[in-house]
């Protein structure tokens, strides 16, 4: 493990200590994570009459749901299904009036409007049931709210997905995500039960320094949702994976997509959002993707950077008190401010020199572009001044397709002359030219005959 400088260590587990000391935690555990690797970890409290290791399971609650979800993405990257399906395209005893019409993103993305909570008993204190059971419960009255209407979080629609899964790749849902993304990840430690050393689950007193054993018990059919227990090491692999760092589990362009706002929780100057089964923070102007997990007797939560890349995990077998996310995100703050990660060293790109033609500047009408080409063969179309940007991958001859902002998803086309020199742009009917309404190009509505004049009489 690459360490960091002995203050920066020193400030990362004063602020787990304190963490632990102040809010009366049995025991905390916490790590940092840069370039796919733990740089540092830190362990306060006892499990039992030692201290904890990067080796002791912790439960992980809903970050559970980040790795149903990548099971979902997998599928749809293979082509076994779409995010716009609806339930019951895969699951034939999904009653249409109920939760049949829900689409797959819906699910993902927390938009459905099904109920939060399964019908029944509290499903994270109690013995969970079968799939047959949280089918038929759910009636169309715990359809809450009209279905992508808003954000609204439900536990229960991962466990609809995890039943997809297991449909779909013919076996549990335990079973596929042991076998395409906790071995492939090398997250051997991560099971859905304690597995020794394997920290208890406490409740403490909120008026006495006492506590009481929490129950931890299979939650069947909604183990989709917060099953997993797992460790400092596992977590800090799974933290890398969402950063970026995504071994050959998924193209890091889904994971990118994955980590996309689809709703927002908190208005129009949103803080807090959610993506395709992965939490959302806007916080100090920084972007930080990942997310938290509670099940009773615990807390955790795994977060990333998205500028800079640092990630940080922290778990502690408490059912309250511990502010997990606040931990976390000290941790990544001490972490770049202390230590700032420093850029790779500049060198040339591997491009296709042909592509140099299509650089430089390109009008939209009036409003000027810079066009820059990108490794890989990516083109970044940025406007001089205010205006819309996007960058865009290659798709054909002469074709790229937007990958994000106003152009994501559109097709940006080069028309050429007769000696293949590059004449416009076509992007998604805007016309770019070299210079400004190219009276040669095909301008939508003409351009006066007249041209250019100096005076507006």
């Amino acid at each position: 493990m690459t360490r960091m400088l002995p203050s920066t260590e020193f400030a990362l587990l004063s602020r787990i200590a304190t963490e632990q000391s102040a809010n009366r935690a049995p025991s905390l555990v916490a790590g940092v994570v840069r370039g796919g690797e733990l740089v540092w970890s830190g362990a306060r409290g006892f499990v039992g009459n030692a201290a904890p290791t990067n080796d002791t399971q912790y439960r992980i609650g809903s970050i559970t749901k980040s790795l149903t979800a990548t099971l979902v993405l997998r599928l749809r990257d293979e082509g076994k299904l779409d995010l716009n399906d609806r339930v019951d395209a895969h699951l034939d005893d999904a009653k249409s009036e109920a939760f049949g019409q829900l689409t797959v993103a819906q699910l993902l993305a927390h938009t459905s409007g099904i109920t939060s909570e399964s019908p029944g008993s509290w499903w994270e204190r109690s013995t969970g049931d079968s799939w047959q059971a949280l089918a038929s419960g759910l009636t169309p009255d715990e359809l809450k709210l009209r279905s992508g209407k808003q954000f609204h979080y439900s536990n229960t629609g991962y466990g609809i997905l995890g039943e997809l899964i297991a449909r779909l790749c013919g076996g549990t849902w335990l079973d596929a995500l042991r076998d395409e993304v906790l071995g492939p990840l090398g997250m051997s430690r991560t099971t859905a039960h304690p597995q020794p050393p394997a920290a208890p689950g406490w409740a403490v007193h909120p008026f006495a320094d006492v506590v009481l054993p929490e129950p931890t018990s299979d939650t069947g059919a909604m183990a989709p949702a917060g099953q997993l227990w797992s460790t400092v090491d596992d977590l800090a692999r799974w933290t890398s994976f969402t950063a970026g760092q995504t071994g050959e589990v998924l193209h890091p362009d889904t994971v990118a997509e994955m980590r996309q706002a689809v709703a927002v929780e908190d208005g129009d100057t949103w803080a807090m959002g959610y993506g395709l089964g992965i939490q959302l923070l806007r916080q100090h102007g920084r972007s930080f993707a990942g997310h938290t997990g509670s099940m009773p007797g615990f807390v955790a939560c795994s977060m990333a950077d998205q500028t800079s890349g640092t990630g940080a995990v922290a778990m502690a077998n408490t059912t309250a008190g511990v502010g997990i996310l606040g931990v976390v995100l000290d941790l990544i703050r001490i972490a770049d401010e202390r230590e700032p990660a420093l850029p790779e060293p500049w060198r040339p790109a591997d491009v296709d020199v042909r592509l140099l033609a299509l650089t430089g500047l390109w009008h939209w009408g009036p409003s000027p572009f810079h066009l820059r080409l990108l490794p890989n063969g990516w083109l970044d179309l940025n406007p001089v001044g205010a205006g819309r940007r996007s960058r865009f991958r290659p798709s054909g001859d002469d074709e790229w397709q937007g990958l994000d902002g106003y152009y994501a998803g559109e097709t940006l086309r080069v028309e050429r002359d007769a000696d293949a020199t590059p004449r416009h742009l076509n992007l998604a009917t805007f016309v770019f030219t070299r210079t400004p309404y190219d009276p040669d190009a095909p301008i939508p509505g003409g351009v006066d005959d007249a041209g250019w004049r100096t005076e507006t009489t």
